[in-house]
């Protein structure tokens, strides 16, 4: 951007005698390729990527802002004619949260897909991984209803809250899994090593979420300047460790239950021929 100096633009005369040269190498006066006049209007003018633009701003309240935006779009489209040479263009949050949606939408089913293949070699069973990832899915739901209870909406902080819920819900199911099958491995029947395992693995896992919670539990709370960004992602944190929590020593040694076979555990099996 270059200015002309003060002597070259205090008057409207000086400003129609600017030369404007020509492809032809001519320069003729500003004035014969322009009207210039003065009249009121905006104090400054706003250009970018060589065109100029008008920034309408408004804050959204109560709503998820995704929905908000899309029911916007729908009313300037019916109800605003723009004229010839003139678009609009929706940016801000808004633009920044749908950079971010279309990444997560890549991001978490090759994590999920990768996290199911580490589980399998993990285990190498087909079996304890889908369990394991069941209970994954699950805990979500306490994220889900703590968002509703909270009166909070879904966004980009409490999308990477679900990731976190989703990390450590990984860890609280193969703690115990993996526990059951060590327990099945010193000779205990399928529901004795449910029920041993889930009582001696209940202290430990509590202990982890519950550190967790109440550390994330002021932040979840907190309603000062700059807490916008951090609270729905401590929210999710909270009630989905909480929900994973029950859901852990309740669904697992369920699904373990029903599912579990004789020897699919690495235990020895007593048959006929062994007693022979």
């Amino acid at each position: 951007m270059v200015r002309y100096q003060p002597q070259y633009r205090d008057s409207l005369a000086h400003i129609k005698r600017i030369l404007v040269p020509t492809l032809d190498g001519y320069r003729v006066p500003l004035d014969e390729i322009s009207e210039i006049k003065i009249e009121d209007g905006a104090s400054m003018i706003y250009r970018e990527t060589n065109s100029r633009f008008i920034a309408v701003k408004f804050s959204v309240r109560e709503r998820d802002l995704g929905s908000t935006i899309e029911e916007a779009q729908q009313k300037v489209k019916q109800k605003i004619l723009m004229p010839p040479g003139y678009r609009v263009e929706w940016s801000g949050e808004f633009e920044s949260q749908r950079r971010a949606e279309a990444r997560l939408a890549l991001v978490i089913p090759l994590t999920v897909l990768a996290i199911f293949f580490v589980l399998y070699f993990v285990f190498n069973s087909l079996k304890w991984a889908t369990i394991v990832m069941a209970d994954v899915m699950t805990a979500r739901m306490g994220g889900v209803l703590a968002l509703y209870l909270t009166g909070n909406n879904f966004s980009v902080s409490s999308g990477i809250g679900f990731l976190a819920v989703f990390g450590v819900s990984i860890q609280t199911g193969v703690l115990l899994v993996s526990y059951i099958n060590q327990m099945r491995q010193k000779g205990f029947s399928i529901q004795d090593a449910v029920i041993e395992g889930s009582c001696l693995r209940l202290r430990p896992i509590m202990m982890t979420a519950l550190v967790a919670t109440f550390g994330l539990l002021p932040a979840a709370l907190s309603h000062a300047i700059g807490s916008d960004s951090q609270r729905p992602m401590a929210i999710v944190i909270v009630g989905g460790l909480l929900c994973d929590l029950v859901m852990a020593f309740f669904l697992i040694p369920t699904l373990y239950t029903w599912f579990a076979k004789p020897g699919d555990a690495g235990e020895k099996v007593e048959t006929l021929a062994n007693r022979l």
